[in-house]
Parts: C-alpha cells; sequence; structure tokens
C-alpha cells in the first residue's frame, strides 16, 4: 500500500469579517488540513493590506513572495464570497497581480496576433470555496455559472492548472444552522481528502 503524500496548501483569503461564514470556511479548512498532516500557508488579503490595483508596475515584494510560496505549494485555495458575479475587489486585484504573465502563463503566437495561452503552473492543483447570497437555481440557469466558469476557464485553465475543485454554497445568508453545518462539513471532508 503506498502512503499518501502529506499536501502544502496556499490558501488565498478575500473576506474583511472574522465572524463571516467565508471566516468558518477558511477556520474549518486549516483546522481540517492540519488534523490530516497538512501544511497551510494563509495569505489573508484584506488584514495584510494587499494592494489590488496594478497600473503596469514590475511585481513588488508582496506579489514576489506570495509567487515564491505558490511555487512551493501543491495546490492553491481561493476563499471568498461572490460579489456581482466575481470576488471581491481585492482577491480580483491579487489574481492580476499574481497569476500574471509571463509569471503565470505566456502566449504562443499562432498567425498575426491569435494565439493561446501556455500556463507555467501545470503542476499545481486548485480549489475555490465560494459563499452566494442567491439560491442555486438563479445562479445555474439565469446567471449560467458565470462566476465558476471565468475562474476556471478564464483564471486557472490559462496557468495550466486543470485539477480545480469548485465548491459553492449557496443563499448562506438565509440558510439556518444546520444547513451551515453541512456546508462546514463538506468544507472539512474536502480539506482531509482532496488529491
Amino acid at each position: 500500500m503506498s502512503e499518501r503524500k502529506n499536501k502544502k496548501f496556499f490558501i488565498v483569503y478575500g473576506h474583511y469579517d472574522d465572524s463571516s461564514f467565508n471566516a468558518a470556511i477558511k477556520d474549518n479548512f486549516i483546522d481540517s488540513a492540519k488534523s490530516a498532516g497538512h501544511t497551510v500557508d494563509l495569505v489573508d488579503l484584506y488584514k495584510d493590506k494587499f494592494d489590488p490595483v496594478f497600473a503596469g508596475e514590475s511585481p513588488g515584494e508582496d506579489v514576489l513572495n506570495h509567487r515564491k510560496r505558490i511555487k512551493e505549494s501543491d495546490t492553491i485555495v481561493l476563499i471568498a464570497p461572490i460579489w456581482n458575479f466575481r470576488m471581491p475587489a481585492i482577491l480580483e486585484g491579487w489574481i492580476d497581480k499574481v497569476l500574471a504573465p509571463p509569471w503565470a502563463f505566456t502566449f504562443k503566437q499562432l498567425v498575426g496576433n491569435y494565439g493561446y495561452p501556455r500556463g507555467k503552473l501545470s503542476d499545481k492543483k486548485a480549489i475555490i470555496f465560494c459563499t452566494y447570497g442567491s439560491p442555486r437555481l438563479a445562479i445555474t440557469t439565469f446567471f449560467l455559472n458565470l462566476p465558476i466558469r471565468r475562474l476556471k476557464r478564464g483564471v486557472f485553465h490559462i496557468c495550466g492548472i486543470r485539477k480545480i475543485l469548485y465548491k459553492r454554497y449557496f443563499a448562506v445568508p438565509f440558510v439556518d444552522e444546520k444547513i451551515r453545518e453541512k456546508f462546514l462539513k463538506d468544507v472539512r471532508k474536502t480539506a482531509a481528502t482532496f488529491n
């Protein structure tokens, strides 16, 4: 029987409120991962006062530090709510600055200005935890799963990351504690068993 390899999770957390359900997701994930023998490296964007504004400048120390930590990890974990079909601006800015070319991907030219991305992070995996105020039916039908499609295809696939687990928890402000605990049980199981 082969021994299971312990993993290193690089968590990027994007919520300002320590009493939020997103904070509970973060805390439960970390506790469960550590209990399973895995290593956790957390970036709390609000507490770190990460500047999400990108104006064409060269990567700063914070960006270079995050890239180094990603290289040392197995799996990138994003934890944030979905607001207006996207993650909060602070996390979206982190994506723009950290998972940027030419570090995370380049483009292979085909003809003229046509080409395709060549991801440089193909040895990584990703987990995305998102909370929604809307019910599942609204997101999957009327809104056509836009957040998941954008994050999977428009962010991680371009970087070469193909193994992506997307966990969505719907109508969070309106569900009772029993449902929230069911969501958190799923978080703990994911942290302990993700391969």
